[in-house]
């Protein structure tokens, strides 16, 4: 595929969703793992003030968002150079991520010291911050449970009762900045190095800079520009692992070379923590082993940012 698949779904509801658009789904995922959604419903102006937020809180010093620096619970400002990709199975990955971000997590009241990653955000003291995200957040959980549903359903999955298992989902919305890269930059200095992705979707609103790439899976690596009122949208380890592979978690990148300042906001999607993800009956044989989604995280994230060290 020299070009990333591009998917209308105005027709996606609460309901079963049509065959076609359950056919062009397997179809982009199934052999690339990656597709721009078109018609998803999120409104534009919404996207475009947690753009406006996101600008507005890395423009703050970066003393002020020390003072929320990432936490035990996987919220808060995760500062440049403080995560590297040391578990990358797709790169010799020896340098951090040149990016910083503000990550918010599923807001809970108090944290449960039994449930991983659970609790409360960290919040920085910003002008409508808080509530533009919140908004954001809601609606994107509305879209990413959809598009489970389309994503189960186009393997063939008639039993739909595992969608329980994002009852309540682990959800993230990442606000992140992306320098440029110097034009000389050394063979392992990425924006994001590559990697896959944790979890079960991400929804990705990006701006217009550039610098997104998805590995084609005949290696080469395909540029992913910004298609005006689109997400990129790609599948994630456990919905591969829950597919039995029939749905691809495609390696991507990020390398900022236009000399400009990028700014992106993925939205993960992703099953509650305590699930164990194995291949559903209905698609066939199983090739992996259950694996519960806590313990791949603590690991994962153990081992990549500073603040997270086990």
């Amino acid at each position: 595929m020299k070009h990333i698949p591009v998917i209308e779904l105005s027709r996606l509801n609460d309901t079963i969703p049509p065959r076609p658009l359950q056919k062009a789904f397997f179809e982009a995922y199934h052999n690339l793992g990656f597709a721009y959604i078109l018609n998803h419903g999120i409104s534009s102006d919404l996207v475009a003030s947690v753009f406006d937020a996101s600008r507005r809180f890395h423009a703050l010093p970066l003393e002020v968002k020390m003072t929320i620096a990432l936490d035990h619970k996987h919220r808060g400002y995760i500062a440049i150079d403080t995560s590297t990709d040391v578990n990358s199975k797709i790169a010799n990955v020896s340098k951090p991520n040149q990016s910083a971000s503000f990550m918010m997590m599923r807001e809970d009241v108090t944290e449960d010291k039994s449930l991983y990653l659970s609790g409360p955000n960290q919040w920085p003291d910003l002008d409508n911050f808080r509530p533009i995200l919140e908004d954001y957040a809601k609606e994107m959980t509305v879209l990413g449970r959809r598009l489970m549903r389309l994503a189960l359903c186009s393997v063939g999955v008639k039993d739909l009762s595992v969608l329980s298992a994002f009852d309540p989902a682990t959800i993230w919305l990442r606000l992140l900045h992306y320098p440029p890269v110097p034009q000389n930059r050394p063979p392992d200095l990425y924006g994001s190095a590559p990697h896959t992705d944790f979890g079960a979707l991400t929804l990705l609103a990006q701006d217009d800079v550039g610098g997104l790439q998805v590995q084609n899976p005949d290696g080469p690596w395909v540029d992913a520009p910004i298609v005006q009122n689109s997400f990129v949208v790609n599948v994630g380890d456990m919905l591969h692992r829950m597919t039995n592979g029939l749905l691809k978690s495609t390696p991507h990148r990020v390398i900022n070379r236009s000399g400009k300042e990028r700014y992106s906001c993925p939205f993960f999607f992703d099953p509650h923590v305590s699930y164990t993800a194995a291949p559903l009956p209905e698609t066939g044989d199983p090739v992996f082993e259950p694996l519960n989604f806590a313990e791949f995280l603590r690991h994962e994230l153990g081992s990549t940012y500073k603040q997270q060290k086990p």
